[in-house]
């Protein structure tokens, strides 16, 4: 299994083989568990690969297992110890536990590893980290442990995955290579000749893979001499030294085998007398290749257009490629000649050479800037279509009339059009970057002409360019003005929803105010000074109620002009206006039967106290019986009063609060009105009291 495969598996550090070994040099490999759930399937994975990674005799030693359960819960550490013996029962010699330092104490009790080690196969221990080093060396232990040990994740993973690669890279090429290298011993001479052309191109190229498998061997050696941070010497891991010596085979196998190859290519470049491919070079590359590029200088009017002309220019192109193979070939040979020649033939052969150079690059040259202005031209196109694109979307999405569902969406769909808006300006802007850029170079274009008049097909290309932006120029200043239209009225469409939506919202608080005040404004009071007070706070309650009515009203009247002035209708205009009205009604009875039961309970409580609290001795108290009646008769009002629901216009009933608060408040009342009777019968031993009700 290749690390990449798993790499976002083994990023996220289920499991690591630190370098670390225990005192029977068994690898240590550690689990750290964190607090969020730990995926076991994920976990599988990354054991299965890292223990495919040691070597059968590092195996053997068998490995030390570390969980650290400090950051997890009690039934994952117990899932992970039990599919240890699943995934590598045979290698683990030992499971250390790492726990918190508040365990689980009474978990641990209902499942003891000691009792379950012949079916597991391994010991399992439960430790602190700090007593870890018990049964591991420090040294071999990471800083979370409180070991010495560096170990960094990130860094491994990353060596693991380059050698991986390289190992994968090497080995195709090297099979490559000997196809290559094998075609060539064999056979005839035009047997040779086919095999090497058919396996020529390598898949990858040899100087990069040998590059990178020197910078991976010199990383992997020279871990063993760094010191860590606080100058301790570290060895590296088995892995890593396991690997040397692949890297090492490999580099030998790839550097000779591409050294043959080298030597194959360089019998292959061999080429028939010098005089005969001189003259044909040079004949051909003055005649018909000249006449080729002498009669291109069009750049077309549109992108199609553009890459006819250029395939037809790689079709030049590619026919001018093999003679500058030949010619490149050829120079080499003339160099080498000139290296051993006679000097007779010096002048002569520098002279050949002189007159190649010339030919050839100014050829090249020519393909060159034509091919850069076929390009330029092409990207020109590429952006004026486009941009065209983004004109028509545009101007299609400002032809649909706006039916928004919400002000949300109403929202998305402004921000979309600023966005493509703001598309549209970037596009004209590279237009006009991609156009004065291609103007520059069809000004240079005459420098090539061979005295062949261009200026009527220049300015042909200088319109076409110059009309194109004027176009496009236009196009964007019409969808702008329709983009300031719709704007204003998207924005009156965000402003009538955010009405609706805040309309509907104060029928919400409003009825949420009129619950309020059944359920929780129930208490009359103990006296008449708490009774007061309740008054005066229902009225400030009131008040708030009041403004949030009005708020809604004033919201459902700005719905209506705005609706008119788009030309719609309101969601809320039949809808939201009666239930305001309807829970403002109900909101209204409601809080004149609270007034009600809060004045009659003022009048019993003041009445009462009045009564309690005169002296004997006054004696037109005690005569007062019309006052004792009154007070009765208001306290058994207000007692009926307590068990009458509140009637609304529908017909529906609610009630204050519920039936035991009810009842706590009338037994309330009731012992107030057993204090009256009994100061009416001291006052006027002959009468008595009435029953209560």
């Amino acid at each position: 299994m290749d690390a990449t495969v798993i790499l976002p598996i083994l990023k996220k550090k289920l499991a690591f083989l630190s370098g670390g070994k225990d005192r029977r040099s068994g690898l240590i490999l550690t689990i750290p568990l964190c607090l969020e759930q730990t995926n076991m399937d994920e976990l599988s994975v990354t054991l299965d690969y890292l223990l495919s990674i040691p070597s059968d005799k590092c195996k053997a030693r068998g490995f030390t297992v570390i969980v650290d359960g400090r950051k997890s819960q009690w039934n994952v550490v117990k899932t992970v110890v039990l599919m240890l013996q699943n995934v590598v029962p045979a290698e683990v010699s030992l499971v250390c536990v790492v726990k918190p330092d508040e365990f689980w104490d009474k978990k641990v009790t209902h499942f003891c590893f000691w009792k379950e080690k012949d079916r597991l196969g391994f010991e399992v221990i439960l430790v602190s980290a700090n007593k870890l080093t018990r049964y591991i060396e420090p040294c071999q232990l990471t800083e979370d442990f409180g070991g010495s040990l560096t170990y960094d994740h990130m860094d491994w993973l990353n060596k693991r995955v380059a050698f991986e690669k390289f190992t994968k890279d090497s080995t195709s090429l090297l099979d490559e290579l000997a196809l290559i290298n094998s075609g060539s011993d064999k056979g005839n001479q035009q047997e040779k000749e086919r095999s090497i052309d058919l396996n020529f191109l390598l898949s990858v190229d040899p100087e990069t893979v040998l590059q990178t498998g020197h910078e991976l061997l010199s990383e992997l050696q020279q871990r063993r001499f760094n010191g860590s941070d606080g100058g301790v010497s570290w060895s590296p891991m088995d892995d890593e030294l396991l690997a040397q010596p692949q890297v090492m085979k490999l580099l030998d196998s790839l550097r000779e085998q591409y050294t043959r190859y080298q030597e194959v290519c360089r019998q292959r470049s061999k080429r028939s007398q010098l005089e005969e491919i001189q003259q044909k070079v040079v004949n051909w590359l003055e005649g018909p290749g000249s006449d080729q590029l002498r009669t291109q200088w069009g750049i077309g009017d549109s992108i199609r257009a553009s890459q006819a002309l250029q395939q037809k220019h790689e079709e030049i192109e590619s026919q001018h490629s093999e003679w500058f193979a030949v010619y490149v070939e050829l120079n080499q040979q003339i160099a080498a000649l000139l290296n051993a020649g006679d000097e007779e033939d010096l002048v002569e052969l520098k002279a050949l050479q002189q007159q190649l150079s010339d030919v050839c690059y100014r050829q090249a040259s020519q393909l060159e800037f034509r091919q850069n202005l076929l390009q330029a031209a092409l990207d020109f196109h590429g952006v004026a279509q486009d941009l065209s694109q983004q004109l028509d979307g545009l101007l299609g999405m400002l032809c649909v009339d706006v039916a928004p569902a919400d002000g949300a969406s109403i929202q998305q769909t402004l921000k979309l059009l600023e966005e493509k808006l703001k598309s549209v300006d970037l596009g004209l802007q590279g237009l006009r970057e991609k156009g004065q850029n291609l103007l520059d170079q069809i000004s240079n274009q005459a420098s090539w002409a061979y005295g062949k008049d261009v200026s009527t097909e220049n300015k042909e290309n200088v319109d076409h360019i110059q009309g194109v932006m004027e176009d496009m120029q236009l196009r964007k200043q019409r969808c702008e003005d329709m983009v300031d239209v719709r704007r204003l009225k998207m924005l009156q469409m965000v402003q009538l929803f955010k009405c609706e939506e805040d309309a509907s919202q104060a029928v919400e608080w409003l009825s949420e105010l009129l619950d309020a005040l059944l359920k929780t404004h129930i208490r009359l009071g103990d006296d008449s000074q708490e009774t007061k007070i309740l008054l005066e706070k229902h009225r400030k309650f009131v008040d708030v109620a009041q403004s949030t009515y009005d708020y809604g009203r004033q919201l459902l009247q700005a719905t209506v002009v705005l609706c008119q002035s788009l030309r719609c209708t309101s969601r809320s205009s039949g809808d939201t206006l009666p239930k305001l009205n309807r829970v403002w009604k109900q909101f209204t009875i409601t809080s004149e039967e609270r007034v009600t039961r809060l004045e009659m309970a003022l009048a019993f409580h003041s009445n009462t106290e009045k009564v309690l609290q005169e002296c004997p001795d006054q004696p037109e108290s005690i005569n007062d019986t019309e006052q004792f009646d009154e007070i009765e008769a208001v306290g058994k009002s207000l007692l009926d009063r307590l068990t009458v629901p509140v009637v609304y216009p529908d017909g529906s009933e609610q009630y204050f609060g519920s039936p035991s608060d009810m009842a706590s408040t009338a037994e309330h009342v009731r012992e107030k009105i057993k204090l009256v009777c009994l100061k009416k019968q001291q006052l006027r031993q002959p009468e008595t009291c009435p029953t209560e009700s």
